[in-house]
């Protein structure tokens, strides 16, 4: 049996095309998921226009933010059933002896690889994903928002458990794409008083923001930043995809401030970074997430606190994948979501 997936086949920019498929094969420790519906992530998108900064394993299906039911299960797991409804964290290959995966932090184990880059991901229909891996998805909430739990995990992961934003903080986002409106959200959920930074092209992208309450921002942030007390913000978060953003967040930063940093930029600085000095800032990176970060999320979702609906710009199915690409790139919509066809 073969599915329809958007693969990405080579390293040359736009080598993204329809292919049909296999249905996995899967080990004694896996499942066989059914994809229900699956993300849109910016690193999809990078991978397709051939501008990200981490090794792909060519050719690979694309697709990380995922959700939907167990269809076959392997011979020792024990702890689902068919039919089941569930996420599925990223985290596809580690090595469960490495110091950090014994820590519980496995996604940051050296021997990591992900779905959709390391290992085939969920655009199409079937994909294989260890038991591990696996959370379970209320009743109450729909895959369109469900497969929204990766992103959201990397926001909860940035915002609440690597930053310290305390309540009444001023907190400035730079990029109003999906981890950067959701890290606005996460840092709303602490307590603290919130501006999203965008260009003019993100005009649409930015009155999503401003549904959520969020002061938003198209040029110069400095008189926000230093609004209150003339001293720059509390915390600035850094979620766009390019480099030069942090000078923004070193300039707007007050200091003893901290920057969290979680948007991926490949090219080098051109700039001191004496002001993180001078200002005795704190730099903080963080990337992904892990099992406990899952569960806060899902319950934020499933209560209702959590609400990604308005994130959402449409559902696509996978053969319209380049029309939900595009959708995104252009920044008309902040997240585009596939269905199987």
């Amino acid at each position: 049996m073969k599915s329809l997936a958007v693969v990405n086949y080579a390293e040359e920019k736009g080598s993204v095309e329809l292919r049909e498929v296999p249905k996995p094969e899967i080990g004694d420790e896996d499942v066989l998921l059914e994809v229900a519906n699956v993300g849109v992530c910016g690193s999809d998108l990078h991978q397709w226009t051939s501008d990200h900064s981490w090794p792909v394993n060519y050719p690979v299906v694309l697709g990380h933010e995922f959700g939907g039911h167990i269809a076959e299960l392997g011979k020792n797991v024990k702890t689902w059933k068919e039919g089941d409804r569930v996420v599925s964290e990223t985290a596809a290959v580690i090595n469960p002896q490495s110091a950090m995966s014994r820590q519980g932090f496995y996604n940051l184990d050296a021997e990591r690889k992900g779905f959709g880059y390391g290992v085939d991901g969920a655009m199409t229909r079937y994909v294989k994903v260890p038991a591990r891996l696996l959370h379970t998805v209320p009743d109450t909430l729909s895959f369109e928002q469900a497969c929204l739990t990766e992103p959201c995990s990397v926001a909860y992961n940035a915002v609440v458990m690597n930053a310290r934003i305390k309540p009444g903080d001023r907190v400035l986002v730079i990029g109003p794409g999906t981890i950067g409106t959701l890290c606005a959200i996460m840092a709303s959920l602490c307590g603290a008083d919130v501006a999203v930074l965008g260009l003019p092209k993100d005009t649409a992208r930015l009155k999503i923001a401003q549904q959520y309450g969020f002061e938003t921002i198209v040029g110069d942030p400095t008189e926000w930043a230093f609004k209150t007390d003339g001293l720059g913000a509390d915390v600035v978060v850094d979620a766009a995809g390019v480099s030069e953003t942090l000078k923004i967040a070193l300039d707007m930063v007050r200091p003893k401030g901290q920057i969290a940093k979680v948007g991926w930029g490949p090219t080098p600085f051109n700039f001191s970074l004496d002001p993180l000095v001078q200002k005795n800032v704190t730099l903080q990176g963080s990337f992904s997430h892990n099992w406990p970060v899952w569960e806060k999320v899902l319950g934020l979702m499933s209560s209702g606190k959590l609400d990604v609906k308005p994130i959402i710009g449409g559902v696509w199915t996978t053969s319209e994948w380049h029309e939900a690409f595009e959708k995104m790139h252009s920044g008309e919509i902040i997240k585009s979501v596939l269905k199987p066809d």
